[in-house]
């Protein structure tokens, strides 16, 4: 039972991870300037595949458990949050509008790795990582604003 939650939640994760492909950064976001911590390219799938593997793993440990109907919530919040940032972002080009969503998403994230470590605390360690990098590109997209005040007007 385990394995077959799992490949849900995993689903779930790709499928919001999916934005990615329908809406990639581009030569728009090529030409913003970015702080010089920016981590290069190739930390961002190799990341989320890893916290995409976390986030399921915790999905399914509580999905199993007794008293989970909070955790399991905040879990579907915060999965529609992260699949909505990437379309806001990339696709609208709106970097304000990406704030708002992150800051939604970064609270959504906390809140559920409360929950979940209630439930089953290895379920919310896992969650762990995930707030950092959240946290992580909270901060870059707060950089991006504010170093691109022409470009974030318009969003």
């Amino acid at each position: 039972m385990f394995w077959a939650l799992f490949a849900i939640f995993l689903a779930a994760c790709f499928a919001a991870g999916s934005t990615g492909g329908l809406f990639p950064p581009g030569e728009w976001y090529r030409n913003l300037s970015k702080p010089s911590w920016t981590p290069p390219d190739w930390v961002f799938p190799v990341t989320w595949t890893t916290l995409y593997i976390c986030m399921a793993t915790a999905g399914a440990r509580v999905a199993l458990a007794d008293g989970n109907a909070i955790a399991m919530a905040l879990w579907s919040l915060q999965i529609a949050l992260n699949g909505l940032w990437t379309p806001v972002f990339f696709g609208l080009k709106r970097i304000r509008m990406g704030m708002v969503v992150l800051a939604a998403l970064w609270l959504s994230v906390a809140a559920t790795l409360v929950a979940l470590w209630q439930v089953d605390w290895i379920a919310g360690a896992l969650f762990v990582p995930y707030l950092v990098w959240v946290s992580i590109a909270g901060a870059l997209n707060a950089s991006v604003w504010r170093l691109n005040p022409a470009v974030a007007k318009g969003g």
